[in-house]
C-alpha cells in the first residue's frame, strides 16, 4: 500500500501542470549564485508554476559532469518555503540508497511544517559509482537498499506518532502532518509493477512521442493491475533551449530547442499523452532567467496548463493592476 498523500493539487487526472528544476542559468555563468536561485522560485511561484523542483547531489568531483555544485536539497527547500506562498517545492531526486530513510523522514517533517505542506518527495536509486564509494554503499544493491529504505520512510510518514518499526517508544515531530506524495523518479531499480504498487506516482525522462505514449501505456496498465482504485501520476521531464523562433521545435538531447509557439505544442501533446506534471530543465541561454521563465508561463498559458499569475490575480481583484500588469495576463 503506498504511504502516499491523497492526489496532490499540483497533479490531476485529464490535466497537465508545469515545474521547474533549479538551477535557472545565464549562459555566461560559470558558477550559481544560490540566493539568486530562491529569488527565482519566488517568481515561478508569482508567475503560478506549479512546482520548483531540486537535485540531491551530495558530492563532486571530475567524475561529475557539472562543474558547478548544488545546495543540500533540504536545505535548498527549506529557504525557498520561506519566500514562496504557494508554489509546491520538491526533490527529482532525493537518493535514497546514500540517505537514511529516518533522517529524510525528519527533513519532510520539518519541510511539511514549515511550509503549510506542500512538499513532493521524488525518490531516485542513483547511479554515480563515486558517491556509492564515498557512503560506503553498495552500487550493485542499491535496488534492494531502496525497496528497505522507502518502507521505513513510507511508514515513518504515514504513522509519525508510532514508529513501531524501531520499537515502542519512538516517534516523529514536528506532528502532526500531511505525509508528502512519493514519487519514483526513474526506475530506481525497480519494476514499474513495484512502482504502481508504492508510489504516488512515476517520473521519467524525456522521449519521442511515439516512445512516451509506449511508456504511459505500460504504466496505465500496472497501475490498474495494482491501484485500480487509487489515482497514480505520470510525470516526464524534458530539457528546454528556449529561442526567439517562432516555427517548430528542433529535438536535442532530451528535449528540444524552441521558442514559445513550439513549447506551446509541447505542452499540449504531453497532456494528449497522459503527463499530469512536466518538469522544464532550463538550458543556459543568453536570456535571464526571469524572462526566462516568463516565456515558459506564456506558453504553458496559452496551453491551458497555468492560470493567469496570482499576484496578476491578486491585483486584479483589489481593483490595483495597471494597464502593464492587464497586458501581462
Amino acid at each position: 500500500m503506498s504511504a502516499s498523500a491523497p492526489p496532490n493539487p499540483i497533479v490531476r487526472d485529464g490535466e497537465i501542470s508545469i515545474g521547474l528544476i533549479a538551477p535557472v542559468r545565464r549562459a555566461s555563468a560559470t558558477s550559481i549564485d544560490f540566493r539568486e536561485q530562491v529569488d527565482i522560485a519566488a517568481e515561478a511561484d508569482a508567475l503560478g508554476f506549479a512546482a520548483w523542483w531540486v537535485r540531491d547531489v551530495p558530492l563532486n568531483g571530475s567524475w561529475y559532469p557539472e562543474e558547478f555544485g548544488h545546495l543540500d536539497p533540504f536545505v535548498a527547500l527549506g529557504a525557498v518555503a520561506a519566500r514562496t506562498r504557494r508554489i509546491a517545492f520538491g526533490t527529482a531526486a532525493t537518493v535514497l540508497p546514500l540517505r537514511h530513510a529516518l533522517h529524510v523522514a525528519k527533513a519532510a517533517a520539518s519541510l511539511q511544517a514549515l511550509s503549510g505542506e506542500r512538499l513532493l518527495l521524488g525518490l531516485g536509486a542513483g547511479d554515480r559509482p563515486q558517491e556509492f564509494a564515498a557512503f560506503g554503499e553498495s552500487l550493485e544493491d542499491r535496488g534492494a537498499t531502496f525497496r528497505e529504505r522507502w518502507a521505513v520512510l513510507a511508514a515513518a510518514l504515514r504513522s509519525p506518532e508510532a514508529l513501531t518499526m524501531l520499537g515502542e517508544d519512538y516517534d516523529l515531530h514536528p506532528a502532526p502532518f500531511a505525509p508528502p506524495p512519493l514519487y519514483a523518479i526513474g526506475s530506481a531499480g525497480q519494476t514499474v509493477d513495484w512502482i504502481a504498487r508504492n508510489a504516488g506516482g512515476w517520473f521519467t525522462y524525456h522521449r519521442e512521442p511515439a516512445g512516451q505514449r509506449d511508456r504511459h501505456a505500460i504504466w496505465r496498465s500496472a497501475v490498474e493491475r495494482h491501484a485500480a482504485d487509487a489515482f497514480r501520476a505520470f510525470g516526464v521531464a524534458v530539457q528546454i533551449e528556449l529561442t526567439d523562433e517562432s516555427g517548430p521545435a528542433a529535438p536535442i538531447d532530451l528535449g528540444y530547442r524552441t521558442g514559445v509557439q513550439g513549447l506551446t505544442n509541447i505542452i499540449d501533446e504531453q497532456r494528449r499523452i497522459g503527463v499530469h506534471h512536466l518538469i522544464i530543465s532550463l538550458r543556459p541561454t543568453a536570456t535571464g532567467p526571469d524572462e526566462a521563465i516568463a516565456r515558459v508561463a506564456e506558453a504553458a498559458r496559452n496551453a491551458g496548463a497555468m492560470d493567469p499569475s496570482p499576484q496578476a490575480q491578486t491585483e486584479a481583484g483589489s481593483g490595483l493592476a495597471g494597464s502593464e500588469a492587464e497586458q501581462s495576463t
